[in-house]
């Protein structure tokens, strides 16, 4: 299993060093997903003036720079990429914001203990290979009350598409089928680009469960969607549907 995981780990590194100006900027703060309601709108965080926080999978450091500007008092963002951070700090340094920027695979890192009032991750946390070991790390790293924010694909969002005929989606009625099986939590290559990545499709119940085995308490799951009336795209459809995406708010006991 180990050595299964280094090589997804492997392959997903080279995928975001590869192709880190790609995705600048995408999916951060006050975003939680796609077609998903916002921090401006949840307010999930609450005031973060002075607090200690550390992003996971922090990519351009977009989501570091919006708790900047409300005044948090210490900020750290850990990423697999390189490149990334690279982004990252030339984007932050331009805004005169200040963190602490560590090149590591969530796996690996290695955090303070007791240390950070928030650790969040904005669509990052689905990238673990170890999801009980890097829900472990990040309980330990909070203080006794600290908060954990994360959003991911909602797991229907992967099992679900639209039924077609001759090619091409079905959209007038509606009718959509399961492509593959909700309980299926194995690790599957998607093509992105001029490359692929290795991701995993975990069940609800799977992140809850790992929540309260790390020593979470789960305030809050969101998994409603937001709807665009100008927007008559495919993804736009199943959004009226099935969620897209989902967010977690837990607290360290």
């Amino acid at each position: 299993i180990t050595m299964i995981n280094d090589t997804i780990i492997h392959n997903n590194k080279t995928y975001w060093n590869n192709h880190a100006d790609f995705w600048f900027g995408t999916t951060a703060l006050p975003q939680y997903g796609v077609k998903f309601p916002t921090e401006d709108e949840l307010k999930l965080f609450g005031d973060v003036t002075g607090k200690k926080m550390l992003e996971v999978c922090c990519g351009s450091g977009h989501s570091i720079k919006y708790h900047a500007e409300r005044n948090a008092g210490e900020l750290w963002g850990i990423d697999i990429s390189q490149n990334q951070l690279d982004n990252a700090k030339k984007y932050l340094e331009e805004y005169g914001c200040v963190a602490n920027l560590i090149c590591s695979s969530m796996e690996e890192m290695n955090l303070p203990e007791d240390y950070f009032d928030y650790v969040y991750s904005i669509y990052g946390i689905g990238w673990t290979t170890d999801l009980q070991g890097t829900f472990n790390k990040i309980v330990s790293s909070l203080k006794k009350d600290g908060i954990f924010i994360f959003s991911w694909n909602h797991t229907l969002y992967h099992c679900v598409a639209f039924s077609r005929e001759n090619g091409k989606n079905v959209l007038d009625d509606g009718k959509m089928v399961f492509r593959t099986s909700y309980f299926d939590e194995s690790y599957y290559k998607m093509p992105v680009h001029d490359s692929e990545v290795v991701l995993c499709n975990r069940m609800i119940s799977t992140y809850i469960n790992a929540l309260a085995k790390a020593g979470f308490v789960n305030e809050q799951m969101i998994e409603q969607n937001v709807s665009d009336m100008n927007d008559t795209s495919d993804k736009a459809k199943k959004a009226e549907m099935i969620p897209i995406s989902v967010c977690f708010k837990a607290r360290k006991l």
